[in-house]
């Protein structure tokens, strides 16, 4: 199970940070190339694992030629925990786990559900949020309706604290797509309150089995405002996918009050991610 999650794969997801990691690709020979920088160290360049028709040997020996003429040394990043041995294989290498990028992955039905005594907390913020507000409207957030949200999202942004870099460019992105939303791809809903306000609103990509949540914010002053939005989302996506099984909350970047907001939702997998160095005689000999 836990494998299937890791060779998912979301471009969304990096485009959405192309600026913040100085994302660069190429394709070549059906195989896409990704450059950026660690998430440990946005100092040091770093690559994303090659994916496509290319076997990993020879994509690797494309990249390990590239750090040669331009003195790099030979790093990727974000590499999921069951790809750890692919990387291994090659030679030797340094591996340093990223604390602060581990996906954390749930069961689509929990969500949608919150069902058993370990949800007990989100059940009763979703009642609260209920019973203030019983005449709420989930609707699809579409490019007609993202100029409101946007409009609602300025405004509790000026309400909280962004200094932290990541969580300022986050922002940034945020609006970015919602000014662009036609062109991204992505599926999402808003929430309103009693007064038909906008409190909340998501948006995600689903790819294979798994929703990939890239987006969820919400006006922190509405009581289970939050909670609200998460299960909405899930139940409106397991409905338009049927077969969805699993949805991808992503990383927490090392907040830790998203960690362990993350953490209260239980999640069936933490999905750890790694940078590799592979030094230079890891691509030294044919497999």
């Amino acid at each position: 199970m836990a494998s299937s999650r890791a060779n998912d794969f979301s471009i969304g997801g990096i485009f959405m940070w192309v600026d913040y990691f100085d994302y660069q690709y190429c394709i070549y020979a059906n195989t896409l190339f990704i450059k950026g920088v660690s998430e440990l160290d946005r100092n040091t360049t770093a690559f994303s694992l090659p994916i496509g028709a290319m076997p990993l040997k020879c994509a690797v020996d494309l990249v390990a030629d590239y750090c040669k003429v331009n003195g790099i040394k030979l790093k990727f990043s974000a590499v999921p925990d069951d790809r750890l041995d692919d990387l291994r294989a090659l030679g030797p290498s340094k591996i340093e786990r990223l604390v602060d990028w581990t996906d954390y992955i749930y069961d689509a039905c929990d969500l949608a559900n919150l069902s058993g005594k370990r949800f007990n907390k989100k059940r009763n913020h979703v009642n609260q949020f209920t019973s203030a507000n019983p005449d709420y409207r989930v609707e699809a957030l579409t490019g007609e309706s993202a100029p409101e949200v946007r409009c609602a999202y300025v405004n509790w942004l000026s309400e909280t604290d962004v200094d932290k870099t990541s969580a300022a460019s986050e922002s940034l992105q945020t609006l970015n797509v919602l000014d662009n939303l036609d062109k991204w791809g992505f599926e999402g809903i808003l929430l309103r309150d009693q007064r038909g306000e906008i409190v909340a609103f998501t948006l995600g990509e689903v790819i294979g089995d798994t929703l990939f949540t890239h987006i969820e914010k919400m006006n922190h002053s509405v009581s289970g405002s939050g909670e609200m939005i998460n299960r909405s989302f899930a139940r409106w996506m397991i409905q338009r996918y049927p077969d969805l099984q699993y949805i991808n909350r992503e990383e927490d970047a090392g907040d830790e009050g998203l960690r362990q907001a993350k953490l209260s939702y239980h999640p069936t997998i933490l999905l750890s991610k790694y940078d590799v160095t592979l030094f230079d005689s890891a691509h030294s000999s044919d497999n």
